[in-house]
């Protein structure tokens, strides 16, 4: 019951945020085949696999997510959802979304709390990601963007 709850709250609410908060956005206007293109250690290429694995769909606007899954190698499950949340909190991102995602993941599934500390504190330990727009970096190799957030030095390095 609670994870249908969070799902119809998540898949609702992620269209819904496209369309407000990221209205002035462009999509990247990619398919999954367009990603799989790139050379096998890009960043491209790992979210090609990353969609074609899990069996999603491209949310257009919302592709820099997916990448922030892809780059932290964080799980996709409803309390990973919920944690990433938490590492986007401590990596320094303040929205309305983020903040009420946070509240009702954290009120609905308490017993991973643990997890959230953690990833809030992965978060604060990592270089500053969450407002870069990751379509820059997609013939990158994967590694080497990793070392760079891993390190907590500027993307501008690379």
């Amino acid at each position: 019951m609670r994870l249908k709850f969070m799902l119809f709250l998540y898949n609702g609410s992620s269209k819904l945020y496209a369309q407000v908060f990221k209205r002035n956005k462009k999509a990247w206007g990619l398919s999954v085949n367009d990603f799989l293109r790139y050379s096998e250690n890009s960043l491209g290429y790992a979210l090609g696999e990353f969609y074609r694995s899990k069996g999603f769909d491209i949310m257009p606007k919302l592709e820099n997510h997916d990448v922030f899954h892809v780059i932290t190698q964080t799980n996709t499950e409803i309390e990973d959802e919920v944690a990433m949340q938490y590492l986007l909190m401590g990596n320094g991102k303040r929205s309305l979304y983020m903040y009420a995602m946070i509240t009702i993941g954290t009120f609905i599934y308490p017993e991973f709390i643990r997890y959230y500390m953690f990833s809030y504190q992965k978060g604060k330990s990592l270089s500053t990601f969450h407002h870069i727009e990751f379509k820059d970096y997609l013939a990158r190799p994967l590694i080497e963007i990793q070392h760079v957030l891993y390190r907590k030095t500027t993307f501008q390095t690379i």
